[in-house]
């Protein structure tokens, strides 16, 4: 008789407790309702409310100004969205709100301003292919690692954040790979960013900048070699385009070769893509669907994007390794998977049903494959920065930096 009662009071305490959590839960998510409601569409605070809803996500600050990053440990390790203005600031990432009320089983398009992927995508040791299947799109399956699974906090504090996760994966060569990435997310101060990019702006510019540090490493007892096959990391950064969008891409003018790989999803139309000297211009407008990459040979660490209606500057800066192997991500396994681009731009479209997942654009880095014995890791750094002001200012930077100015950053 004491024992039952015991249990009914473990069992009633219990139920007590379930019944505050699921109180607790509810108490939030009405407080992320009514915050919705207080924030402008394509504000930050409207953003922080609506993923507040669905997770713990971590907000990282500039003590010293109105910058944030917002980083979802549920949701693999995204940084989500930025903003350099505070809540009622801009939302500078691309989040596909639709999207997380279903399931997809080929790619949960949440959005995020920059998440990791692992590749290669395609390819005979492609990770998104099972053995011997065909390289269509009935086949093609995101690693559920970096696609639905939650990531685990291993550390944080107000301004930089660190997660991990395991993960095995088979590759289409039918290797097992035993893996663990590691990802640390870190808002970075005004004169850190002066100091990454070499140059100071003027006072009236607002902005926001992060660093990911991304790492592999390979937890299983074999090498990762040309026989095997090697994984590699992947940063896409998703972004919200508007009609006077432009990517701007620098290249290394001096070296033989093509510049750029533009027929991913068909050829880029001419009046879309434009090469001025040593620059690359791809119209981001969200409104044709095309895909470039920069093999590495050619790559510079910095893209950016400038859009002329709204007065952005998105600058990104990565790390790059032009005499080491990239891998083919082309969906077929007859083209050499040991020669690939360093760096990708995307610009989404209607589909030729006329069905879109965005619109969006995309700028993304990739690390050299990792070729890697047991317990070795590799490291690859991707920064996102985004300024705000004047044309005339944010000039001063393009020009420094991208090495064009605004004027000539357009197509009409």
């Amino acid at each position: 008789m004491k024992q039952r009662i015991i249990v009914s009071s473990i069992l009633a305490l219990f139920s007590v407790a379930c019944s505050q959590s699921s109180k607790k839960s509810d108490k939030q998510a009405t407080i992320a309702s009514k915050e919705m409601t207080t924030y402008k569409p394509g504000s930050f605070g409207y953003d922080i409310a609506f993923l507040s809803k669905r997770d713990s996500v971590i907000v990282l600050k500039d003590v010293h100004g109105d910058a944030q990053v917002v980083v979802s440990p549920k949701y693999q390790a995204k940084v989500f969205t930025s903003t350099a203005d505070g809540e009622r600031g801009r939302s500078f990432g691309w989040i596909n709100y639709a999207a997380f009320d279903k399931k997809d089983e080929h790619m949960n398009a949440y959005g995020g301003e920059d998440r990791l992927w692992l590749g290669p995508e395609g390819g005979k040791f492609s990770l998104f292919f099972e053995p011997k299947s065909t390289m269509e799109f009935a086949n093609w399956h995101t690693p559920s690692a970096v696609d639905t699974e939650p990531w685990e906090v291993s550390a944080s504090n107000d301004r930089e954040v660190t997660l991990h996760k395991q993960t095995a994966i088979t590759n289409y060569a039918g290797t097992e790979l035993q893996i663990q990435l590691s990802r640390n997310i870190e808002i970075l101060e005004k004169k850190d960013i002066e100091q990454v990019l070499g140059l100071s702006w003027s006072e009236s510019i607002k902005t926001v900048g992060f660093r990911t540090t991304n790492k592999i490493l390979n937890q299983g007892d074999k090498a990762w070699d040309k026989q095997s096959g090697a994984p590699c990391l992947w940063s896409l950064d998703m972004f919200t385009p508007t009609p006077k969008t432009v990517i701007i891409i620098p290249f290394e003018k001096e070296v033989k070769g093509k510049i750029a790989t533009t027929d991913y999803f068909g050829e880029i139309s001419k009046d879309r893509l434009i090469a001025k000297d040593s620059v690359l211009l791809f119209k981001a407008d969200g409104k044709s669907r095309g895909k470039l990459g920069i093999p590495p040979q050619r790559v510079k660490p910095i893209a950016g994007s400038y859009a002329a209606d709204t007065k952005v500057l998105t600058i990104t800066y990565f790390d790059i390794h032009p005499k080491a192997t990239y891998l083919n991500q082309e969906w077929t396994p007859d083209k050499d998977p040991f020669t690939g681009d360093a760096m990708n731009a995307y610009n989404d479209g209607p589909l030729a049903d006329g069905s879109q997942m965005g619109p969006f654009y995309e700028i993304e880095s990739v690390s050299p494959a990792a070729f890697l014995k047991p317990k070795e890791e590799l490291t690859h750094h991707h920064y996102v920065f985004h300024f705000t002001g004047e044309e005339e200012d944010l000039d001063t930077i393009a020009q420094k930096v991208l090495g064009i100015s605004l004027k000539e950053a357009k197509i009409e």
